[in-house]
């Protein structure tokens, strides 16, 4: 049923033919722009817009017209995968000419050579070093040594110096004290002698006896007195005698001894000077006098 045309409204127009030619123009313009707008390269296809315009009368409002659907996009090709570069090699370096190598090689002698001769140098001056330490070490300890033997000799020398001044002393006593022993055995045989002049005969007094000098046997009285501290173990060839003069206080207390003549035998000459000095009181005489000046005679085998 058709529905009454409304008299206020313009009279109508052609314009379903219109629009569906406009509408096949138009598809088939996009199909033609798309296929030579499509980027058969892989590149990345532009969008294509198209505004379309429909003759509208102006006299009167136009009809509406039904929108026209637009064809989706095609899908993005797919990205077309690079192959990877290839690694280029570098080119192999030119042969060296024979010339070139002979120059290389002429250096690299020419700088062993320097070396060589840089630690030639080295050793040598290492070597001189040594040597000149060495000779100095030598000479410094030649020094030494004659400093030493000439410090060694001036002792030798002041030692034997003192040697010779102790022995000329020991020479002058030695002579000082033969001189006073043969004194001494000059008075001990003069009184010796004045005591067998004045022996006398039976009927003698004695009075010159007593003046001359001691009892027969006093010396013998003394020897016993010393003897016992006689301390001498040693074993003597013959039977050697030790002179020795002793003198006494008046109360017989043993104020010196000297041995006038040694024995030549050492030790017996000091066993018997010890023996006196331990002994320290002479005994009385028959008189009940003490001697000042005695000489005693000791033996060993006494």
């Amino acid at each position: 049923m058709e529905l009454p045309r409304d008299p206020l409204l313009p009279p109508e127009a052609d314009g379903t033919r219109k629009g569906v030619l406009l509408s096949v123009l138009v598809h088939i313009g996009l199909v033609v722009a798309i296929a030579f707008g499509l980027n058969w390269r892989s590149r990345v296809p532009e969008a294509q817009q198209a505004e379309l315009w429909a003759a509208v009368p102006q006299a009167a409002a136009p009809r509406e017209v039904e929108p026209v659907v637009q064809p989706a996009p095609p899908p993005p090709p797919a990205p077309v995968v690079q192959p990877e570069p290839k690694v280029v090699e570098p080119p192999k370096p030119a042969p060296v000419p024979d010339a070139q190598i002979a120059i290389e090689k002429a250096r690299k002698d020419e700088e062993r050579k320097a070396r060589e001769l840089e630690e030639q140098e080295r050793k040598a001056k290492l070597a001189a070093e040594r040597e000149a330490q060495k000779k100095k070490l030598a000479l410094e300890k030649a020094e030494k040594a004659a400093k030493a033997e000439k410090a060694a000799k001036a002792e030798r020398e002041r030692l034997e110096k003192l040697a010779a001044e102790k022995k000329k002393l020991q020479e002058a006593l030695e002579a000082q004290q033969a001189k006073q022993r043969e004194a001494a055995r000059a008075e001990q045989m003069k009184r010796i002698q004045g005591l067998a002049g004045a022996s006398g005969g039976p009927g003698a007094t004695g009075t010159a006896l007593r003046s001359a000098g001691p009892s027969a046997g006093y010396a013998g009285r003394i020897k016993a007195r010393v003897r016992p501290n006689i301390v001498f173990a040693d074993q003597v060839a013959g039977n050697p005698t030790a002179e020795v003069e002793v003198r006494a206080a008046p109360d017989g207390t043993i104020i010196g001894r000297r041995l006038v003549k040694s024995s030549g035998l050492p030790t017996w000459d000091e066993a018997v000077l010890r023996a006196i000095d331990k002994t320290e009181v002479l005994p009385r005489d028959t008189d009940g006098r003490v001697p000042g000046t005695l000489l005693l005679v000791f033996q060993p085998r006494d």
